[in-house]
């Protein structure tokens, strides 16, 4: 059995370079052979983690220092994925922070450092980008202690070892003036610093699953770090809910150790070492695995609830069943429930409709990536605005706040903090920094719902949001909802030039030319704050007159185009957004004109 062994994460707020550290890790350690020709950022391994530059979903790997055996999991950083960085540290026994050099700690390393720290674990703190023109290690680090010293950290946690890093380069160093060209520094460190997992070797079996995976050969498979005993294959082991109700008595027929990018299999599993084993169908994150002789669960660790919903319906558009290949309400239900089993921070209810479901998380982007995914995979839905979920305490109503920082041009401070403290918002704090402010607030969950939108648009794009769940606090009151309203098709067609050139001074249009609509269709986004229904397939009337070659030319303006996450953002109340892997539709809830305006009387009686 092999003692040497490290348990690590690597956490960190969103885009500061944990996963292309670890890309280095793997290339120093000789996981790769000389010649091998390996992908940027490797363990971002899904499609939509290589589009948006983000790790969604928690990866294990492991390499081999000396004769040191490193188990190495890579986090997400965005907060909505928080729920994966919970778990995750209960598998290992020490983390690295990572943290960058010009940016400083944001929302997310907050986050994820008061996890650790509750755990009892002493960081490595690793300050990240020392290569950047606007980097500042020697504020950072000072910024980190504070942080630190705000969590309520230990004296033997304030000590914590610092490097400095050019991660992209892999080279690490003690000191800013080193000149270090390798990682050996952080790997010796690592060593030296993170705690040898305690190894019970003589006691049962026993191991808390952490993650869930899935293969076509052997189906789920448990992930988790053997917390004593020994397990060998095809060893009769139990499975165990939270509650230590018995889920399954069963054989582990296949054993994997973690090497590299790949999973070996092996005969046997150490107490300390973080291992996968096949051969339970019904297993879940939580759930643990014991000896028979020794029928008690693992304490599992709650993750954090989630705070906003949104809803997941059947598609009952007239385009209903054209682009999609899954359709049907028992095909949505049963996707949404293979995402809860792998998905701790996702919960899924039937509502009263059968062809309605309630799908709960930790924001919108999370939202927006299931929604996303399950597109790919030939999904055809409808979703609803996100909503964020209320709490009555004492009697009273309480909601989300959120923790956000926005880094932008002091040109456009002012706007800024207008535009959130009508989402009642308040400021804690306003930083200089260069020709940039960093301003801090606290703002309702719901305040943010399409606020990231609107900024972009206020500076010009060259805004930048951090946000972070903070606390639930009393009801903030009525917040003002989109400032412009939606134009409607009037009727089902095919939209023409003719029709959007007499409208161009209504507003702006999310479609074009040749697209199909139908009535109840949004199709722009009017100038005022009311709806309109407008004509977009009005064709031109065909005359005997020869028309002159200047009055054919049509000059229309160019179409919005809008992603995922935009057009979950636009979309109001009375509003759905149409989801098919060929096309992204918003529509009205009602589409027939007056049965908008029965619906509309009715919400103003009530």
């Amino acid at each position: 059995m092999n003692r040497n062994i490290r348990n690590i994460a690597i956490i960190a707020h969103v885009d500061h370079g944990k996963t292309t550290l670890v890309d280095q890790m793997l290339r120093q350690s000789g996981t790769f052979r000389e010649n091998q020709q390996i992908a940027e950022r490797i363990m971002d391994s899904g499609d939509l983690e290589k589009e948006k530059g983000i790790t969604i979903s928690s990866k294990n790997t492991a390499v081999h220092w000396k004769d040191t055996k490193i188990n190495i999991v890579d986090t997400p950083g965005h907060a909505d994925f928080g729920g994966e960085v919970e778990r995750i540290l209960k598998m290992v026994n020490g983390v690295i922070l990572l943290v960058d050099a010009a940016e400083g700690p944001l929302p997310q390393t907050k986050f994820v450092l008061r996890k650790s720290l509750a755990l009892g674990y002493r960081p490595i703190v690793l300050i990240n980008k020392i290569d950047r023109k606007d980097a500042r290690p020697d504020d950072v680090l000072n910024m980190v202690f504070d942080l630190f010293v705000s969590l309520d950290a230990n004296d033997e946690q304030l000590d914590f070892p610092v490097l400095y890093s050019i991660g992209i380069a892999g080279i690490a160093k003690e000191n800013l003036e080193d000149d270090d060209v390798d990682l050996s520094p952080l790997f010796d460190k690592i060593i030296d610093h993170i705690p040898i997992p305690e190894q019970i070797p003589d006691a049962p079996f026993k191991m808390l699953v952490s993650n869930v995976d899935w293969n076509d050969y052997v189906g789920r498979i448990a992930i988790g770090r053997v917390e004593q005993g020994t397990i060998k294959t095809n060893q009769e082991i139990l499975l165990l809910d939270r509650n230590a109700k018995l889920k399954e008595k069963a054989k582990a027929t296949k054993l994997f150790t973690f090497n590299g990018l790949v999973r070996e299999p092996v005969e046997a599993a150490y107490a300390g070492d973080i291992f996968a084993l096949a051969g339970y169908s019904d297993v879940e994150i939580g759930d643990t695995l014991t000896h028979v002789s020794d029928p008690v669960p693992i304490e599992y660790y709650d993750i954090d609830q989630p705070t906003m919903a949104m809803y997941f319906r059947v598609n009952n558009s007239p385009f209903a069943g054209k682009e999609g290949d899954f359709v049907t309400s028992n095909m949505i239900k049963d996707r949404l429930l293979k995402e809860i089993r792998t998905n701790v921070s996702i919960q899924v209810e039937q509502t009263e409709n059968p062809d309605i479901f309630r799908v709960a998380g930790r924001g919108e982007l999370q939202l927006a990536i299931l929604t996303e995914t399950m597109r790919r995979e030939g999904y055809e839905f409808a979703v609803s605005r996100p909503e964020v979920i209320f709490r009555e305490i004492d009697g009273e109503l309480y909601e989300p706040f959120e923790e956000v920082i926005v880094d932008v041009s002091s040109d456009y401070s002012n706007r800024v903090i207008d535009n959130l403290q009508k989402r009642k918002g308040i400021m804690t704090s306003m930083v200089q920094e260069g020709e940039n402010n960093r301003i801090e607030f606290i703002v309702p969950s719901r305040g943010l719902i399409g606020f990231r939108g609107e900024m972009l648009t206020e500076t010009r794009g060259t805004g930048i949001m951090h946000q972070q769940f903070s606390e639930y606090a009393p009801f903030a009151g009525d917040i003002p909802g989109r400032t412009r309203g939606a134009l409607i098709s009037l009727e089902q067609g095919d939209v023409t030039s003719y029709a959007l050139e007499g409208l161009q001074d209504r507003g702006q249009f999310i479609v074009e030319p040749g697209n199909p609509v139908y009535m109840g269709q949004v199709v722009g986004i009017n100038n005022r704050s009311d709806d309109l229904v407008v004509n977009v397939v009005n064709k031109k009337n065909l005359t005997n007159h020869r028309a002159t070659q200047s009055a054919d030319a049509v000059k229309i303006s160019q179409a919005k185009k809008m992603s995922l996450e935009q057009c979950i953002e636009f979309i109001d109340r009375d509003e759905l957004l149409e989801v098919t892997p060929v096309s992204l539709r918003i529509r009205k809830l009602y589409l027939d004109h007056n049965d908008r305006k029965r619906a509309e009387k009715k919400k103003e009686l009530v």
